[in-house]
């Protein structure tokens, strides 16, 4: 691994995450929330740094409420979503046509990777991120078969 990538990871403390890459969340709200979509208590809203580097993967996953990703520093971040029928790529980054964000719908999947060397970027959700509101796509051998029918170019991020 390079020293300056080394030196992103030390700086802002961040630790592997399942899905892949590294993380580490900044800011839980104070405020809870009955989230409409488990019927639980939640945080208002969670956000996190989110660090991938050269050919790693973030793996196709879902949360149970929207996602917004805001990109930081480094290369631009493929992300793809895929909505059980439907994938997409949108590219955010420096000098992107897609911007620097991205909104991602509770309840799509999604998975990403850098375009580049390595690639920070931010994620909030709200209601708050809880690991128990997340899945993996592996786990539902239909919505994977149907995505590798259509889309097996995207099998890495399974």
């Amino acid at each position: 691994m390079q020293h300056h990538i080394q030196n992103i990871i030390k700086k802002y403390n961040l630790i592997p995450h399942p899905e892949g890459g590294y993380y580490r969340e900044i800011f839980r709200s104070p405020t809870t929330i009955t989230s409409p979509a488990v019927n639980k208590e939640r945080t208002s809203a969670t956000h996190i740094y989110f660090f991938l580097m050269e050919k790693q993967i973030s793996k196709f996953h879902k949360v149970v409420h929207d996602e917004i990703w805001n990109f930081y520093q480094g290369d631009a971040l493929k992300i793809i979503t895929f909505d059980g029928e439907t994938a997409k790529e949108t590219i955010i980054g420096y000098r992107q046509k897609d911007g620097y964000a991205e909104i991602i719908p509770g309840g799509c999947y999604q998975a990403a990777e850098s375009t580049g060397e390595y690639s920070l970027v931010g994620c909030t959700v709200a209601p708050g991120f809880e690991f128990e509101d997340m899945s993996f796509l592996s786990q539902d051998d239909s919505i994977k078969r149907k995505l590798l029918e259509s889309y097996p170019e995207y099998e890495k991020f399974i």
